[in-house]
């Protein structure tokens, strides 16, 4: 029954985060379930099939017009007066936004030739651009009247009234408020969650999201006396969610994804990484293990450090392979260039057997001149 207990609460399966169509990337509940890729190409998609059904409309109608013009024929110099100014009119709109942009750009591109501009200011200018034209947009941008996104914000919040009986201890939340700097934290996120509301950048609104991830951090952090996890951390941002009820949480969030939507450029990362790490097939386990602190837990501290330590001998191994199918093809060289040689050689200088000389006399055959050799040497007869 205790295990039972200490394994209630909030847990999710990461099959569940990925795209329902199966492509390995993680999905979002406001793309319908699918990642960025797949919501793209079904938004194309439909955009398409759309785009067919107004052509059809478009000839429908055309065709309706023309026999609407044959039976009105009478009428017609009266309204192609009026159409002829309306076109006008529409006309001259036209270049007036056409020549205020060539304007615009016209400037840009004089100042852009003023010398040399050092990469980091160049790159403040345009956050500061980005946020003087968001701070302007904002109310054209922010929950526009083609979403639901109002009509969402009203039943989270009716919702979220509805459960204000939850208790930290149904959600098994690792944190315990009657620590007074547990308590400060806690107030600190849900100020902060509330704050992003009154931000008009979606770089501010992300700050104040992660302004009270950190406070939650560090409040299970001083509860449990050890960093927290995925597990603490889920039902805690739940609990300041439902104990705070943001204002227009579902805009807010709509916001942020639809204008502040990271890339591999903005992360600093290569577009192969970028896809790599967003599919879940690897993780920055390194970078992660370098800037680990030193009060962290020693079990996830080794964990990384072996992680680490098979990398290197994953490499080391790849390497001994590769140096052995080096020799190898080394050896086969050199016995291929060996065996050229020697043929070469035979080839050059062929072996030729000549038959033996006749005038050799046999070793026991007489000789006349052995009664000039001295006594020791001069052979003796035996009789036998």
């Amino acid at each position: 029954m205790s295990l039972k207990s200490e394994r209630r609460g909030i847990h999710v399966d990461q099959s569940e985060l990925l795209c329902k169509k199966g492509c390995g990337y993680y999905g979002n509940p406001a793309w319908q379930g699918f990642c960025s890729k797949c919501c793209r190409e079904e938004y194309h998609k439909a955009r398409q099939k759309q785009i067919q059904e107004d052509w059809e409309l478009a000839e429908r109608l055309q065709w309706e017009e023309k026999e609407a013009f044959a039976s009105s024929q009478s009428s017609q110099g009266a309204q192609s007066l009026t159409f002829s100014k309306f076109e006008e009119k529409k006309t001259n709109e036209k270049t007036r936004k056409v020549t205020t942009v060539k304007k615009f750009f016209s400037a840009s591109s004089r100042v852009g030739t003023r010398g040399k501009v050092p990469p980091e200011r160049v790159e403040k200018i345009m956050d500061q651009i980005e946020k003087y034209i968001m701070t302007r947009l904002y109310k054209y941008v922010f929950c526009p009247e083609t979403t639901d996104d109002e009509k969402k914000d009203l039943a989270i919040q009716k919702r979220i009234r509805a459960l204000h009986w939850v208790t930290p201890q149904m959600f098994c939340v690792p944190v315990n408020e009657e620590i007074p700097e547990v308590s400060d934290m806690v107030v600190k996120a849900i100020t902060d969650i509330i704050e992003m509301d009154s931000k008009r950048v979606p770089q501010d609104k992300l700050a104040c999201i992660t302004k009270c991830s950190k406070h939650i951090f560090n409040a299970i952090k001083i509860t449990k006396n050890e960093p927290a996890s995925a597990d603490d951390v889920l039902p805690t941002l739940i609990y300041i969610v439902l104990k705070g009820n943001p204002p227009r949480l579902q805009s807010n969030i709509q916001y942020i994804t639809r204008f502040c939507n990271p890339d591999a450029q903005s992360l600093n990362l290569s577009q192969e990484d970028f896809d790599r790490y967003m599919s879940g097939q690897t993780s920055p386990r390194k970078q992660e293990s370098e800037s680990w602190s030193p009060d962290a837990c020693l079990g996830v501290k080794q964990m990384y450090k072996n992680l680490d330590l098979l990398s290197q001998l994953n490499e080391l191994q790849e390497r001994i392979m590769n140096e052995a199918k080096k020799l190898e093809k080394d050896l086969i060289d050199w016995t291929d260039g060996l065996s050229k040689e020697v043929q070469d050689i035979v080839e050059k200088y062929p072996l030729e057997i000549r038959p033996p000389n006749q005038s050799v006399a046999a070793i026991d055959s007489e000789n006349v001149e052995n009664d000039k050799l001295p006594p020791p040497l001069e052979p003796q007869v035996y009789a036998g």
